[in-house]
């Protein structure tokens, strides 16, 4: 399984991006999950419906199936922060490749997607500088970059070519279980 992860600041354009490069790498034949980081309190489920009331009721995991899909939720007694790593190891086996959105600070290897300040778009500084973790950026406005770089500079608004460039460079990017063991 190969893994990358999307960083950027929000409004960068980290959730169109992958949008599009889910259907572009599934045109070439290869089964993709996604991991997304959330920063705020998020619900998937509505009051009224009965797993909403196994949770209420005190319940620790919930999962709902049907011939089409499955949902798992985990309530946690108290706050944590799960890794990506964690996230992951959660993960069904048999895909290619997962790609991860947020855990802009985890040692993954990351496309940074940054944009330049233009019209209602305020710009945010780009991380490529200070993260080694970043490995290619994804950009509508390369000649815009705060520094030069030697990492391969995407075009944000190109989900095809930016499928080709993971499908090329998969091995870079392959990710090994045995190897994150110390990090669950």
């Amino acid at each position: 399984m190969n893994v990358v992860g999307f960083a950027g600041y929000s409004g960068s354009g980290k959730t169109t991006l992958v949008e599009k490069l889910i259907p572009a790498l599934r045109l070439r034949g290869l089964r993709v999950s996604v991991v997304k980081h959330a920063h705020h309190s998020f619900d998937i489920d509505h009051p009224g419906k009965d797993t909403h009331r196994h949770r209420e009721a005190g319940a620790f995991e919930v999962v709902v199936a049907s011939p089409k899909r499955l949902a798992l939720m985990r309530e946690f007694e108290t706050p944590c922060e799960l890794t990506v790593h964690h996230l992951i190891a959660e993960l069904h086996g048999g895909v290619d490749w997962v790609l991860v959105e947020g855990f802009k600070d985890s040692d993954l290897l990351k496309i940074e997607v940054w944009r330049a300040p233009s019209g209602d778009y305020i710009g945010k500084p780009a991380r490529y500088m200070d993260d080694d973790f970043i490995v290619a950026i994804a950009t509508d406005a390369p000649a815009k970059l705060p520094q030069a770089t030697l990492r391969p500079v995407l075009d944000l608004n190109d989900a095809d070519a930016m499928a080709d460039y993971l499908v090329n460079n998969s091995e870079r990017f392959y990710y090994s279980f045995a190897a994150r063991l110390d990090q669950l």
